[in-house]
């Protein structure tokens, strides 16, 4: 026979204590983990986030964090959701930065560049510095993709700004004070309505959409109750029968080929 033991949770999950470490959130020291990203270590602090936070996934743009580092004059950005702290860091955010943004009619345009440059003329006052290409979370080189514009090649310009989350930390630094997330908006809009070749499937999901074909399945899902993202206390659906009709359906995988089509029929619109 073997000698045994009990276990105690510590012998099982053994006790790790993070390392505190000093930041300056708007000027003010806090004492947070060492492994926080900017956003959680501002929650351990205190803070309440109510704008400057939305997805936590990188996507949204709306947790731009501006900060430097000891003994560095360098001016860094990040978004808070994905940057981790670093011992001395000085920081603050930008959850909004009151950029220009022009209006413009869809109906009365045709496309062109001239449209851009009438909607937004401080375009051109463009230096070429690329301090906004510097200060970009995404590494979209913002500088050319304002070059691109002003040649007119919008269907360029629209592909190079394709992954811009609208932080708007470029027109932050820009010295022709233009808002450089904006106008790539317009011009993405603008390929997508005039320029991209047009999506024959998409047109006919929209009018399956329009005719009803899909409203016997939105009733099926809403007769298993509500849901308020704000307030637990206030659901009523069945939230096991949603999960498995979530993990029933028939979605693409991930390493799917070109020629892969779903097997429902319906779906299919057939």
């Amino acid at each position: 026979m073997c000698d045994t033991e009990t276990l105690t949770e510590e012998m099982v999950t053994p006790k790790v204590e993070a390392e505190l470490i000093p930041v300056y959130i708007m000027g003010k020291k806090y004492d947070v983990p060492n492994s926080l990203t900017i956003m959680k270590a501002m929650e351990y602090a205190g803070y309440k986030y109510i704008r400057g936070a939305g997805c936590r996934g990188g996507i949204c743009g709306a947790c731009a964090t501006i900060y430097r580092l000891p003994g560095d004059y360098h001016i860094r950005v990040g978004l808070a959701c994905q940057t981790v702290v670093l011992p001395d860091m000085y920081l603050t955010q930008i959850p909004f930065y009151p950029a220009n943004r022009a209006t413009y009619k869809w109906d009365e345009m045709k496309g062109e560049a001239e449209e851009v440059y009438q909607a937004y003329p401080e375009l051109f006052r463009c230096l070429a510095c690329n301090a906004c290409s510097k200060v970009c979370p995404m590494d979209i080189p913002v500088m050319d993709y304002i070059a691109t514009i002003k040649r007119g090649d919008l269907d360029k310009a629209a592909e190079l700004s394709f992954d811009c989350i609208q932080c708007g930390l470029c027109a932050t630094r820009c010295m022709g004070e233009m808002a450089q997330y904006h106008i790539a908006q317009m011009v993405r809009r603008l390929r997508g309505r005039f320029i991209a070749i047009p999506s024959e499937h998409c047109d006919k999901q929209v009018e399956a959409i329009k005719s009803g074909h899909y409203d016997d399945n939105m009733k099926e899902v809403m007769a298993l109750g509500t849901i308020d993202p704000f307030d637990d206390s206030t659901i009523t659906a069945d939230i096991d029968k949603l999960k498995q009709l979530y993990n029933a359906r028939e979605g693409e995988p991930h390493t799917a080929e070109e020629s892969w089509k779903p097997q429902s029929d319906f779906a299919l619109l057939k």
